[in-house]
């Protein structure tokens, strides 16, 4: 069964799929003059703007409810998986995809918005399903993206969050995995039945928390061991090209590891972020567009950076070639995944580094449950839409329960494999998607920019801009009229 998943794993994340996500998110950069440095100012005035009302989420809820699928296990199991087998130099490409993502974050965020909807309850829903449907009348493509999220955001990736909890609360204290199964299952249960306010109070709270804990206690870190800043930086640009000694034939796969694990730690593309990007109750979409190209930035260029530095700083990581031959070893029999970076905080900080990075994948992970569940539901709404039924909903939310338990004792290798599976798969769909749906999304982002130009708050009209679907902006919707002001 393994060897079935590993070759569905590569099959997925072929190189095409690799050299497709650097493109596109090149290719957003240009038609989108390089928002991602133009709007900085926009990105972080916009982030604290706006309020929630009865149909939509904060601006600053939302982001966060972003950041809860953005970093999570990826920002440190991942970060080290990418290490240990892309080497020093696969953070560098984790850069590059952050960079470069962050306007393909900005367009499929600014799509949600444009073609949200409103829920049988009054609640905005949104994503790359509705969108596909709204945009290009192609229903059966929002299905099967659809579809496909369901199982990816409700079964396969909850096992990568599960398994990184129990293996950091395993390193630090010896807590069993069915302790674990238990506490993750009962703490899920009582939010994501609570419903998407729930979601979004807990987050707002405990995301930002953990990620500045998070990033203080890695510049204390870097600052104990400033003596080796240098040589770190020199490491991972010179390993990015192949131009060290030692990881020379490695380039491929750093590039292969870098854009793997960036794609997964802020799934700039992949379509996930576009979900809580459409609950946002904002005056225009590219409004929420800016938000969400920010958080990609908090994701990796600080969240994963800071991760990245803790290890490679420490000298604490493995390192295995493509033959699987070790070319460095400082953790002998310390398995790919937390166990890196608890030990590399263990050697600076004796005593209780691994007990903070198991509290970190404790709370980063457990957020990121939130939001795949939510990312699974909003989906699940979708093709429940006109339907009385509730019993997919509750069977969806046993589904995601389950998909935890059994992600506390399946081994680490494939648990991440199945969670490639479904990001891959994702990720080919949506980019498709955007790249079909690019022109409303660039006219919206224009038009943001031109009224903020004239000294205007900007607000959306959809039939001055000629586009069509975006149903929920018509003038006079008495949820949207001023909203975020």
């Amino acid at each position: 069964m393994n060897e079935v998943i590993s070759t569905i794993s590569g099959l997925v994340w072929s190189p095409v799929l690799v050299y497709l996500c650097l493109g596109t998110g090149l290719y957003f950069s240009v038609r989108t003059r390089f928002m991602q440095l133009r709007g900085l100012g926009d990105m972080i005035r916009l982030m604290v703007q706006g309020r929630a009302t009865s149909s939509g989420i904060s601006s600053f809820q939302a982001m966060t409810m972003t950041l809860s699928v953005r970093v999570g296990t990826g920002n440190i199991a991942g970060v080290a998986t990418a290490i240990a087998f892309g080497g020093p130099g696969a953070m560098f490409w984790m850069w590059v995809v952050a960079f470069l993502g962050a306007s393909t974050a900005c367009v499929e965020s600014t799509l949600a918005q444009i073609y949200k909807e409103k829920d049988e309850r009054g609640h905005y829903r949104g994503g790359p399903a509705y969108y596909i449907e709204k945009g290009t009348g192609w229903r059966w493509y929002a299905w099967l993206f659809a579809g496909v999220t369901v199982i990816a955001a409700g079964l396969l990736l909850p096992g990568v969050q599960a398994n990184s909890i129990a293996a950091g609360l395993r390193n630090a204290w010896g807590v069993p995995s069915w302790a674990t199964a238990a506490l993750l299952s009962v703490s899920l249960a009582f939010i994501i039945f609570g419903g998407v306010k729930r979601i979004a109070r807990f987050t707002q709270v405990v995301v930002p928390f953990m990620a500045i804990a998070y990033m203080l206690v890695a510049a204390v870190i870097m600052v104990l061991n400033a003596e080796r800043l240098p040589d770190m930086f020199m490491l991972i640009v010179r390993s990015a090209f192949g131009l060290d000694a030692a990881f020379g034939a490695m380039i491929g796969v750093a590039v292969q590891w870098g854009v793997k694990r960036g794609i997964y730690s802020n799934e700039a593309g992949q379509g996930s972020g576009a979900h809580a990007a459409a609950a946002a109750e904002v005056s225009h979409p590219a409004k929420q567009g800016y938000v969400q190209a920010f958080s990609v930035y908090i994701d990796t260029l600080l969240v994963c950076s800071a991760t990245a530095f803790v290890i490679l700083s420490s000298g604490m990581y493995n390192v295995i070639a493509p033959d699987q031959t070790w070319i460095v070893q400082a953790l002998p029999g310390v398995e790919v995944g937390p166990g890196f970076a608890q030990h590399a905080v263990e050697a600076t900080l004796p005593g209780w580094g691994k007990g903070f990075i198991a509290l970190a994948l404790l709370f980063f992970a457990f957020t990121t449950l939130l939001a795949y569940y939510y990312m699974a539901e909003t989906n699940m709404a979708y093709i429940n839409r006109g339907s009385s039924r509730r019993w997919p909903l509750f069977a969806l939310r046993l589904g995601v329960i389950g998909a935890v338990i059994y992600g506390t004792i399946k081994t680490t290798a494939s648990a991440w494999e199945l969670g490639d599976i479904g990001v891959g798969l994702m990720a080919w769909l949506n980019i498709v998607a955007i790249f079909i749906l690019q022109k409303p999304a660039l006219r919206a982002l224009k038009d943001y920019e031109e009224q903020r130009r004239a000294g205007a708050d900007p607000s959306f009209d959809p039939v001055r801009l000629g586009i069509a679907g975006a149903s929920v902006w018509r003038r006079g919707d008495r949820a949207v009229e001023q909203a975020g002001q």
